[in-house]
């Protein structure tokens, strides 16, 4: 059971609700969507509903039309963030709401801060409801607001906003000053944004308990300025004047940095109700300064202190409920990733030293990779990000840490790692860590992932690299992921470009004689992606697949792990009719046939010499070598599989039996025969449970009981079918169909 839970009910009713807003919904005039039938919602169930189809992709301009339906559907907590919605959209679906609370950021469409603010203001409602607005990332585009009938409309036209985030803005001073006329504004995010004074904040000195001002470029103060309007800030709470320490040189910032001294060495009566500060990449911030600031105030509870090389100050860890952001321990580090997710500076730094507290970590802790998934979905295009976050993702999951985590936990972080091959394809190390990630048995086998896109995205790196220590693993996680597509995805899957590179890995192996993993990865990965494959099989003859498989089977004769796949594939080749012409070439057939009869082999490679002979030999009209030939193939295919003994451990897998249709004909010989029903025994004893529902559905069963019933069935067959037969009744009752 994952240790997350299930998912909630409510969740995966809305999910549903988004998945099905075709059949749900009916086109007004201009293509918008609306509910065709729509009871009165529970209005948290509507802000649920509206952020579920953000996160899910689906919210635009045609979809957000569902929400102009305020009746029904009542907004209080609305979430558009990162969706694409323009001015008019919103206007007609949001603004008629009596919203609370509204998360623009980061909205495409071209939907402007301007836009915002002048819909929301034409709510009357609106103006005195909204109490926390974010518009983080967008263009506020201010010269566009125009007088509306004679009242200013700017952001002091929303006389009830507490909390406002505009962060990665175009905010500048003069709207600065109409932010700071707002009579109950208690917490204001201008960080990243080309203000160049704080004297507005003076206005709100009264009632301002948070200010986040990281990364001000264009701070155009003295220190003494900066410190006096911080001084008069007596309601401030928490302070952020925090800086990017990656992108600055020594002189960028020196005013801040020395604003920040005399912050710390200041006596505790300046800034008296302050519980938090963040002053993390500053520079020039002594371990003496943060001891005498933490010792004279006993109410901090975080104090932010990442790369400043002041953060191992044993006064803060002797302060019990004092959280510290920084690089001194992993309580510090892991609290950087928690705390600074959306700054990219941050994260890459605390990622590194994350990275080194883990090198040999041998307990499982999923906590540390939730904040590494959770840097990497925060900068999607950060290669600085992705290449320290793949690197702790390997370490975090090596051996059998991966066991422990939660499953839907992998699931996320597997799929990040593929977003990341696909986003750096050209960045060996990145590709590296991947790869190294994604080879482990247990994530290969149980965790769910889209193994379409992970063959695609390592199948396209291989055809460009020759690493032969990425080659191996490359190779490796091919050989076990097409052996978990659809059928539909391994044909997708089976081009040329696919097939070649596989085929010049195995040449590349086979002329210097070698027997290692990567030659046997590769030989596995092709047998799967010709399996039921008759265009992949086509594609591996044209690819000259047949002249190097002669010579294989040749050179590694002995080898039972080579010959046993080189035969395997042989096998789906046979199994295509049209292509059984490749395979009529005496030399080759004579060889196989000395495997079959040499009961010094391995089974595992006579059983698939027989499924070969079998094919070929249950259509003798299609034969076009010596009759001679063939009689010693009927001959030897019977008198050879009596004398096999029944393998214990799983040799071979089927997605269905329709290849065996031709073989257990009452009309074909007892060796073909025999080899068919051997190999169905085989797999039945193995795992009864989940072919014998196969074999029901695809209408095997019937022809055994006729091969079982019919009088010029030979004994041995008859009675090997009666033993599936049996084995098939056992099991009747506790068979679901199941994908092999």
């Amino acid at each position: 059971m994952d240790a997350e839970g299930p998912e909630a009910l409510s969740d995966l009713c809305l999910t549903q609700v988004c998945c099905s807003l075709d059949a749900l919904c009916s086109r007004r005039a201009d293509g918008s969507m609306c509910l065709s039938w729509a009871l009165l919602f529970p209005q948290e169930v509507v802000d649920q509903l509206l952020r579920k189809m953000g996160t899910k992709g689906i919210l635009n301009d045609t979809t957000v039309g569902i929400f102009r339906n305020c009746e029904e559907l009542r907004l209080r907590r609305a979430s558009i963030r990162f969706c694409p919605v323009s001015a008019e959209a919103f206007r007609l679906a949001l603004c008629p709401h009596r919203l609370q609370e509204l998360d623009a950021s980061w909205v495409s469409g071209g939907l402007t801060g301007a836009d915002i603010v002048s819909g929301l203001a034409s709510n009357l409602e609106c103006r005195s409801s909204l109490q926390r607005l974010s518009l983080n990332g967008l263009h506020l585009d201010w010269e566009s607001l125009m007088e509306d009938g004679g009242t200013h409309v700017g952001f002091s036209s929303l006389q009830g906003l507490r909390t406002l985030s505009l962060a990665n803005t175009d905010l500048t001073d003069a709207v600065l000053e109409d932010v700071c006329s707002l009579p109950q504004l208690e917490s204001l995010d201008i960080s990243c944004t080309v203000v160049s004074k704080l004297t507005a904040l003076l206005d709100c000195k009264s009632t301002l308990k948070s200010l986040i001002a990281h990364r001000l470029r264009q701070l155009d103060m003295s220190p003494t300025g900066l410190f006096f309007v911080f001084s008069q800030l007596h309601a401030l709470r928490h302070l952020d004047f925090s800086d990017d320490h990656i992108t600055s040189d020594d002189s960028d910032g020196r005013d801040g940095d020395e604003t920040v001294r005399q912050l710390l060495e200041g006596i505790p009566q300046v800034l008296p109700t302050l519980v938090s500060l963040d002053i993390s990449g500053r520079k020039r911030i002594t371990e003496a300064a943060v001891r005498a600031f933490v010792e004279a105030r006993a109410g901090l509870v975080f104090m932010g202190l990442l790369a400043t090389g002041a953060s191992s100050s044993d006064v803060l860890t002797s302060q019990k409920n004092l959280k510290v952001t920084g690089e001194a321990n992993e309580n510090q580090v892991c609290e950087a990733l928690r705390r600074y997710r959306d700054r990219e500076c941050f994260t890459r730094e605390a990622l590194i030293h994350l990275y080194n507290l883990i090198t040999d970590i041998d307990t499982p802790r999923p906590d540390m990779l939730k904040l590494v998934l959770g840097g990497m979905q925060s900068h999607p295009t950060s290669l600085h990000v992705h290449l320290v976050a793949t690197a702790c993702v390997f370490n975090l999951t090596t051996r059998d840490l991966a066991e422990a985590m939660p499953i839907s936990l992998l699931s996320s972080t597997v799929n990040q790692l593929l977003y990341a091959m696909k986003t750096f394809p050209n960045h060996q190390q990145v590709q590296k860590n991947c790869l190294l990630a994604l080879c482990s048995d247990y994530i290969l086998q149980d965790v769910p992932f889209d193994k379409y896109l992970a063959a695609m995205l390592v199948i396209n790196w291989l055809s460009r690299h020759e690493d032969p220590i990425l080659q191996r693993m490359a190779v490796a996680v091919i050989s076990i992921l097409v052996a978990k597509l659809s059928t539909e995805e391994t044909a997708q899957l089976s081009e040329d470009v696919s097939i070649m590179k596989l085929l010049a890995i195995v040449q590349q192996k086979a002329m210097v004689g070698v027997v290692d993993s990567t030659l046997k990865f590769a030989l596995s990965a092709l047998w799967n992606l010709t399996d039921e494959m008759p265009t992949a099989a086509r594609n591996f003859i044209e690819c000259k697949g047949m002249e190097l498989y002669e010579e294989v089977l040749e050179s590694y004769y002995g080898e039972p792990s080579i010959e046993q796949k080189v035969l395997g594939l042989l096998n789906n080749i046979a199994e295509v009719e049209v292509l059984q012409d490749d395979l009529f070439e005496e030399n080759l057939l004579e060889h196989i046939l000395g495997l079959l009869q040499d009961s010094q082999v391995e089974v595992g490679v006579r059983y698939f010499a027989g499924g070969i002979l079998a094919q070929l030999a249950s259509r003798p009209e299609a034969w076009t070598l010596s009759a001679e030939l063939l009689t010693a193939i009927l001959k030897q295919l019977h008198a050879s599989i009596m004398t096999w003994t029944q393998l214990e451990r799983e040799m071979v897998s089927y997605r269905s039996f329709h290849p065996f249709y031709p073989l257990l004909q009452t009309g074909q010989p007892s060796g073909v025969q025999l080899w068919a029903v051997w190999a169905i025994h085989l797999v039945c004893s193995q795992n009864a449970s989940h072919y014998s529902s196969m074999l029901e559905k695809e209408g095997v069963t019937e022809l055994l009981k006729a091969l079982a019933a019919h009088p010029d069935t030979h004994g041995d067959i008859k009675g090997l079918s009666d033993s599936i037969l049996r084995m098939l009744e056992q099991h009747g009752g506790d068979t679901g169909p199941q994908n092999s």
